[in-house]
């Protein structure tokens, strides 16, 4: 499996990857596929990897900047993160997320905020900070990485895109 960033070829092909990784899922409405076309129409994406394993997209990450109190501050939002169902459980993810976030610390990004699973996402040392809030996201499922020890936190707003 190699990492990479994505390729106008492989813009199908995640959207379908999208579209199965989130079928059935409980907390999703459908809009992720959507959400990382629009990122892309938008010029959003900072990072959008994939995962390719014998020249098939097996995993993609999104990265796009998000805003803190209205102001530009140097961090992004992980997601959409999709994996394809049949190879889930197998380190793609977290392959995806390391190496996204590697990259994001070669940007000199402040740090990363992201909603997701507390179980899953402090692996990679996300937590819960109430200094960190985005309307709509319940503070538990909110988490932060801060790249330095001294940051600000605020209201997050994510790109437009993620709304529609």
């Amino acid at each position: 499996m190699i990492i990479r960033d994505e390729t106008a070829s492989d813009v199908d092909a995640i959207r379908t990857l999208t579209t199965d990784a989130f079928a059935n899922m409980p907390y999703s409405e459908g809009t992720e596929p959507a959400i990382v076309d629009r990122l892309r129409a938008a010029g959003a994406l900072t990072l959008s990897l994939v995962a390719e394993d014998e020249g098939n997209v097996i995993g993609h990450v999104a990265f796009s900047a998000v805003t803190i109190s209205g102001e530009e501050a140097g961090w992004y939002g992980l997601g959409p993160i999709s994996v394809l169902p049949a190879r889930q459980r197998q380190g793609i993810g977290s392959a995806l997320v390391n190496e996204g976030l590697g990259r994001l610390r070669k940007l000199d990004a402040k740090g990363c905020v992201l909603a997701g699973n507390p179980a899953y996402y402090t692996r990679f040392g996300f937590s819960v900070d109430p200094a960190f809030a985005c309307p709509g996201i319940p503070p538990e499922y909110f988490m932060r990485l801060a790249f330095s020890p001294v940051y600000v936190g605020g209201t997050v707003a994510y790109h437009p895109a993620f709304y529609g």
